[in-house]
């Protein structure tokens, strides 16, 4: 009777950890929605000088067709789970959708670059919306024993997505134009809806209290100026009084939102259960930390292919891909080990990968490197971040109620944009200061002559062909012009590597709180260990 009992259980257990074909075809359906997200965030970088060509805009005000997109996602996207938690997943999923679908057919065909940016702005609103109430209905379709499954899916489509968007962008503008990368999400975004429309129908406990304006607002607003400015600091230098404007009025609005929150109880827009969950705090600052490494490596390394190794952009491209396309397959991967083995090795040995490789580039990134010794680091970093960005999700989703998923998710994403940009701008920082002085001191021991810091930093425009370059260089001593050429990729290369030494310490960081402290905070009773 016992061996028969047995037998029931395991049978009843497999039924409820099956996937029925419905769920699969959903699973389908939302990977799109993820898809074209995480695409449009790198298919128009390629796009940018036939956009500037298109609309006779400047490059200076054209990066804002990238930049609106992102910020608004960045700055939204709590909001956007929160809204989905108490509205419907499936019906802000829709909404989210309609917006992004939409203002994507008005990019189509904008006809001025105000336009277009505006058109982006909306674009990342309805992402906002769309990302975590996807992630909440991925997490819903599937059984709790298969939980790793859902972020692997998510996180392996947003590299897949990341991975063939300069590709797709490439080909797409070449052969017809940039104004159909923004055509594509059209039908994409339609087909996503009507499989979601036929497929989910998830019972959702919804929320009738108030939405928490006042939260939304501070929050929202405070990460906007803080990314804002740390984007144009850059520019504008850290003296501008616009960009101390807007850290002080980013710094009062955490401020307003946190003294808010506080008042707002179980109504606020971070619920108090959220923070005091100590597994969720764990995970969120594991991101910050680590997320420095995805977005320098992709910021500077194809930088440093084409202006150190000589490589074309689509060169560039492709010598990219050991990261991303890596970090795409390993992210499906992840999903069964998590299940299989538990949280603490995968994450483990993601952010213990991640912070090998990016020694690696540490190491390697200097005036004297070759492809093979970057591509090294970049396949560590790409196996580190599918397996540990899917798995960190699962953990800080898991930790909390299933209510709270789509919050959670966004939050998760929310740490990984913000360390993303907080870490790229202390690494450019580093590099501006270090490669300059070095094409100073350099250019002093070998040809005699002395630079200003305005001199250097026009020189190392030479790499990128500036016009501003080429006249100082014109300026000079033809004799000189090919050693201060060499010098300039010579500092380059140091400042890189200067750069990801940083980066290689706080990825340590990263990796020993990982599993020194991650690994070790409790979880819910369900979820693997």
């Amino acid at each position: 009777m016992a061996g028969a009992a047995t037998s029931e259980g395991v049978i009843r257990q497999e039924r409820d950890d099956a996937i029925e074909p419905g769920t699969v075809m959903a699973l389908v359906a939302m990977g799109l929605g993820v898809f074209v997200i995480a695409n449009d965030f790198t298919a128009l970088n390629v796009a940018l000088p036939a956009i500037e060509g298109g609309l006779n805009a400047d490059v200076g005000s054209v990066q804002w067709v990238i930049n609106a997109y992102a910020l608004v996602f960045g700055m939204a996207i709590v909001s956007g789970g929160r809204i989905a938690d108490m509205f419907g997943r499936r019906r802000v999923f829709f909404i989210g959708s309609i917006l992004f679908a939409g203002f994507s057919a008005l990019g189509a065909i904008a006809p001025d670059l105000g336009f277009l940016i505006g058109a982006r702005v909306g674009m990342g609103v309805g992402g906002a919306l769309m990302w975590p109430a996807i992630l909440g209905m991925t997490f819903a379709a599937l059984p709790e024993s298969k939980a790793g499954l859902a972020g692997g899916i998510i996180l392996g489509v947003a590299g897949i997505g990341n991975a063939v968007g300069p590709l797709l962008g490439g080909v797409l503008t070449d052969v017809l134009s940039w104004r159909w990368i923004f055509v594509l999400n059209v039908p994409i975004a339609a087909f996503a809806m009507l499989v979601t429309w036929s497929k989910v129908h998830q019972p959702q406990d919804l929320s009738h209290e108030r939405l928490d304006y006042a939260g939304m607002a501070t929050l929202s607003g405070g990460l906007l100026l803080l990314l804002l400015a740390l984007d144009q600091a850059v520019d504008w230098g850290w003296g501008d009084w616009r960009v101390v404007t807007m850290l002080a009025l980013a710094v009062v609005l955490v401020v307003a939102f946190v003294l808010i929150e506080r008042r707002a109880g179980d109504r606020a827009l971070v619920p108090p259960d959220v923070i005091a969950t100590k597994r969720f705090r764990a995970a969120c600052l594991v991101v910050l930390l680590l997320s420095a490494v995805f977005f320098s490596a992709v910021l500077y390394v194809p930088q440093f292919f084409e202006k150190v190794l000589g490589y074309s952009t689509i060169e560039a491209g492709l010598g990219m891909l050991p990261l991303l396309a890596s970090f795409a397959v390993v992210s499906f991967v992840a999903g069964p080990l998590y299940n299989k083995v538990g949280m603490r090795v995968v994450i483990g040995a993601g952010s213990g990968c991640i912070a090998l490789g990016t020694v690696l580039l540490a190491l390697l990134v200097g005036p004297g490197a070759a492809y093979l010794d970057v591509a090294a680091g970049l396949l560590a970093v790409g196996i580190g971040c599918g397996l540990f960005y899917p798995s960190v999700t699962t953990a800080a989703v898991t930790a909390l109620d299933a209510a709270r998923s789509s919050l959670a998710g966004g939050i998760v994403y929310m740490f990984q944009i913000a360390g993303g940009f907080v870490f790229v701008w202390a690494i450019t920082e580093i590099f501006t200061s270090v490669s300059e002085d070095e094409l100073g001191d350099l250019v002093a021991e070998r040809t005699s002559a002395t630079l200003t810091g305005h001199e250097q930093a026009v020189l190392h425009g030479a790499l990128a062909g500036t016009d501003a370059a080429a006249t100082a260089l014109a300026e000079l001593p033809g004799r000189a012009v090919a050693e201060i050429e060499r010098i300039v990729r010579v500092s380059f290369a140091d400042g890189v590597q200067a750069s990801f030494r940083v980066i290689a310490a706080v990825a340590i960081v990263g990796f020993l709180y990982a599993v020194f402290g991650l690994a070790r905070t409790p979880g819910p009773p369900t979820a693997p260990e």
